[in-house]
Formats: structure tokens, C-alpha cells, sequence
């Protein structure tokens, strides 16, 4: 669910943004209908927070992606609901996937910040996909360095502790909905250190 937003959805929503934004009541419908059943309650709650996900990317990605800085405020938009489901307690596996989501992507974006690549973001959301491998190049070769590595490492680091913080607690004093929702939250985060490291190849094989 992490890679689909990625891998799917980037490329749908430049060719048909309102498709994608449209897409997200389907995402909300299914979720519903897996919610209300006992059996499917799980994936339901899942899929309802990955919907967060898909409508934030649907609108960044669809109308705003040349502009980085205000990537993360709107990968945020769901942000309250989730402020209230946690309140509540409500939605718990669904919600702690979307936030570990949400965490997972301000850690990389940081990484732009530190290592100047947003000039080069701002680029690439501008050209054909055809034009967009040399500025992949130079950005690559701007990261690698001393700086760069070290800056990786340490928040590669802040994620795989925060990832596989869920393992090493195993009992979760919420207990029951919230302990499958920390290893949703788990998930999500050491899917974004699997989907970032395959972008990566990607670019360095070009």
C-alpha cells in the first residue's frame, strides 16, 4: 500500500488527475463495506487509512508537484481525522498506517531539504519523463558524497528504530485493534526505506 501511491498513482494522476482524486470515494466505499463486516473489520480499517494517503497524493501530485514546499502540509491533510481517531480510539490500524505513512515521507522529504534537491525536484515535475533521467543523474551524483551518506545513514537509522520499534515492545498496553495497528505503523515505515531504495537503484542504474 505504501508503493501503490508511488509507483501507481504518480503516473495516473499526471495523465488524469481527476480520475485519481475520484478514485478515493472508491477507496472509501470499499473500505466501508470490509469495515462492517467482522471478519474483513481489519482490512476495511486498513484500506480506510490508506485512503488518506491516496487523497492527499491525488491532490499533490495532480495539481501541486512542482512545488516541494508544500508537499508534506498537504500529504497532511488527513491529519486531524486522524488526531480524533486516536482520541477515540476508533479506526486504530488504518489511522497508525496512515501516520507511520505520513512519517515515513517527512523523513525523506527532510533528506531533499538537507541535501539541496528540491531545485531539482521543482525540475523534474516540470519535463517529459523522457527528460527527466539526465536531472535524475545530477541529482544522484549531488548525494553522493561524505554529507550525503551521513545524513542517510542517520535518518535511515531514525526509521528502522521507529519501524521496528513495534518488535521490540511486543506488548502494546492499548492491546487488541491498537497492537495490530502499531505493526501497520511498522509497516508503513519500513516501507518507505524499501520503496526509496528502489527508486534509488533505479536512478543509479540510468
Amino acid at each position: 500500500m505504501v508503493s501503490i501511491p508511488v509507483f501507481v498513482q504518480a503516473p495516473l494522476v499526471r495523465q488524469w488527475p481527476w480520475v485519481s482524486l475520484v478514485m478515493t470515494l472508491g477507496w472509501v466505499g470499499l473500505g466501508y463495506a470490509f469495515y462492517r463486516k467482522e471478519s474483513t473489520s481489519v482490512f476495511g480499517d486498513l484500506i480506510l487509512g490508506f485512503t488518506g494517503s491516496w487523497l492527499a497524493g491525488s491532490i499533490y501530485w495532480g495539481w501541486f508537484r512542482a512545488e516541494p514546499l508544500i508537499h508534506l502540509p498537504i500529504e497532511a491533510i488527513g491529519l486531524p481525522v486522524a488526531v480524533w481517531a486516536i482520541a477515540r480510539r476508533r479506526y486504530l490500524v488504518g489511522t497508525l498506517f496512515y501516520l507511520g505513512s505520513l512519517f515515513g515521507t517527512a523523513i525523506t522529504d527532510v533528506y531533499f531539504y538537507l541535501m539541496d534537491l528540491i531545485p531539482f525536484w521543482r525540475q523534474i515535475m516540470q519535463v517529459e519523463v523522457q527528460d527527466a533521467f539526465p536531472i535524475l543523474q545530477t541529482a544522484l551524483h549531488q548525494i553522493q558524497n561524505s554529507t550525503g551518506a551521513i545524513w542517510a545513514s542517520v535518518l535511515i537509522g531514525g526509521l528502522c528504530v521507529s519501524g521496528l520499534l513495534p518488535l521490540v515492545r511486543s506488548e502494546v498496553r492499548w492491546g487488541g485493534r491498537a497492537s495490530l495497528g502499531w505493526w501497520a505503523f511498522m509497516g508503513a515505515v519500513l516501507s518507505t526505506l524499501i520503496v526509496d531504495g528502489l527508486f534509488w537503484v533505479v536512478v543509479s542504474w540510468i
